[in-house]
Formats: C-alpha cells, structure tokens, sequence
C-alpha cells in the first residue's frame, strides 16, 4: 500500500473486527467501552513521525527551564536524610531565580539543544508508533490505547536514551555554590557525546537506559491512553466535534495532570540513573539498577524522595503534554484533510 492509499484509508473499513460505527446517540448503551472503534484516517507513518517530532520539538523550547529546575530539585540531598544537606532550590520559582542569577538565561536553557534531538527522536518514534497501532484498530479494542501507548514509549526512551543521558549531564551542570548530584563536567553535546563513548564505550551511551523506559512506558501509556479517551469523551458528552481544537485542548490538560501524578517516582529514579558516576568497571557507584535505586531512595530519603520535583515535573509535564497533544493533533488533522 502506498502513502496516498494510506492517507485515504476510510474510517468505515475497521481491522480486526472493529465495529463501523463509532458515533453515540442518545440511546448509546454505556457500556460501550468494551465494543471496538473504528480507527480514525491515518496518515503516512514517515509523516506522522515528523508531525510527532515537531509537535513535541515546539513544546520542548518552552518547557525547557522547568526540566532543569527538575533535574536540580531531584537530585538535591541525594541519599541524604531530611536536614542533613544544604538546600539550594527551595520550590519551582525560587529555583528558576537562582539557576538565571547565578548561571544566566542561558543557564535556564541547559540542554535544549539535546532536549530537542531527545524529543524528536523519542517522540517521532512513538507518537508514529501510536499512530501506525490506531491505523491497524489495535487501539480500538478495550486497553488497546494503553498497551499501544506503553509499547510505544518503551520503544522511543530506548532509541532516544543516549540524547537523555547527555541531557541530564549538562542540565546537572553549574558553579559549585549551587551544584547538586554528580557533575561530570561535559564542555557541550559533542563532548558529552565522546567522552562518554570513550570512557564506556558504545554500552555507556545507553547507561540509565532501564530506568527510562519504564519512565515513559508509564507516562506514554497514560498520556496517550487519557488523551484518546478524554478526547472521545469531550467530544460525545459535551457536543464538540471529534475534530474540534478545543477538544483536543481539554483532552491535553486532562492528559497532562494524569502524566504528571503517575510519571514522579519513575522521573526521580530516571534522573539519579543517568547521572551517576561510574567506576573503573564501568558500573554505577550508587545504584545497580532501577529497583535498587528505589529502595535506596526510599530508605534514605523516605518515600517522599520519590516525588522529589513534583512541582516543576507538574509544571513541565502539564504544559507539554498540552501543547504536545495539542500541536500533534491539529497537525494530524490538517495533514488527512489536505490529502
């Protein structure tokens, strides 16, 4: 099948069994959530990359000093008990006026150029992923968006690890007055990028790796699977239209305070992986993996150090999701329309 024959697939013409008709009347019977939906027009997979990319590329450029002040938040009193560390960062705004005193308005920009690379990779790969899984009808059938959203994810923070990784390093980075974590003083991207590979070897671009994946397997399962459903209901219950911006607006801050309670922990635990050191046998120094970082976490700094960040993960995540959901979806609309 072509791109053109792609772009034109009915919605009427449902795989695996998915029923024709998907629109509720007043006589709709509520337990519709169990009857397959038709999957909406598709678009071009190699398109639906670029819109996902772009789509998540935008909002990045505006959320970006809220993941730095996360990253400093999370990874301040690392393994240290309440009140046995000094504290530099005290809340979101007071954070994002330290880290622009002390390290400038470039300083609140750390990473964003790796932060883009991050989320058009990332994001490319599994909202087209979630796309291809819709035009297939897997996400038509009950848990399909979740099971569709996780996969997709997984897949995406595996790929696009290496970009995260060197996200963190340099988002980490600062003067020693307000230094947090481990700072591994990278000159920039490409140095990050080499010296980490000459170090660690291929291997080490993808160290932290197994905390990322669940981190977005839960945050791409939820987001996707909330904005899907709250979509559809806004769009039933409330008389927009499916296709409506609007719709799409208030399925995406639905979508993003969802992301935002149920992705914390797995942030925090994400965070310590990617930037601990390791030793001379390429192992981490703090944490052998994602359970033991956990525990740790937990046993040290209680289980409230687990939702260390909220704040600004809130702050971030909502918005991005917003505009994220919010850009891809109108960009899809407007590419199945122009076809």
């Amino acid at each position: 099948m072509d791109h053109s024959q792609l772009l034109k697939t009915s919605p009427k013409e449902p795989v695996f069994g998915a029923q024709p008709s998907h629109r509720m009347t007043s006589s709709a019977v509520p337990c519709t959530v169990f009857v397959p939906s038709p999957a909406p027009p598709a678009v071009w997979p190699p398109l639906d990359f670029a819109l996902g990319a772009l789509a998540c590329c935008t909002a990045c450029v505006f959320t970006n000093p809220l993941e730095v002040v996360k990253t400093r938040l999370q990874l301040q009193g690392e393994l240290r008990a309440r009140g046995s560390y000094q504290i530099h960062y005290r809340g979101v705004l007071q954070a994002l006026w330290v880290v622009g005193r002390t390290d400038g308005l470039r300083g609140l920009q750390k990473g964003l150029s790796v932060g883009l690379i991050y989320q058009g990779v990332m994001n490319g790969v599994r909202l087209g992923s979630y796309s291809y899984c819709e035009a297939l009808g897997i996400t038509s059938f009950h848990g399909g968006s979740l099971l569709s959203g996780a996969w997709a994810g997984a897949l995406g923070a595996f790929i696009a690890s290496p970009a995260y990784l060197v996200k963190t390093h340099l988002q980490a980075q600062t003067v020693s007055a307000i230094a947090v974590g481990h700072q591994h003083n990278h000159l920039g991207v490409s140095d990050a990028f080499v010296s980490i590979y000459r170090r660690d070897g291929l291997s080490g671009l993808w160290r932290g790796v197994n905390g990322a994946v669940p981190r977005v397997m839960v945050g791409s399962a939820v987001q996707l699977a909330t904005f899907t459903s709250a979509k559809q209901w806004v769009s039933h219950s409330q008389g927009f239209s499916s296709n409506r911006w609007l719709a799409a607006l208030i399925a995406a801050s639905i979508s993003g305070v969802a992301v935002a309670i149920t992705m914390t922990p797995f942030d925090v635990i994400s965070t310590r992986l990617y930037n601990q050191p390791v030793d001379e046998f390429r192992r981490g120094r703090l944490y052998r993996g994602f359970l033991d970082c956990m525990l740790k976490v937990c046993q040290a700094e209680g289980p409230l150090g687990l939702y260390k960040g909220m704040g600004p993960v809130f702050l971030r995540l909502a918005p991005h999701t917003v505009l994220s959901m919010l850009f891809w979806d109108l960009m899809r609309q407007r590419a199945v329309k122009d076809c």
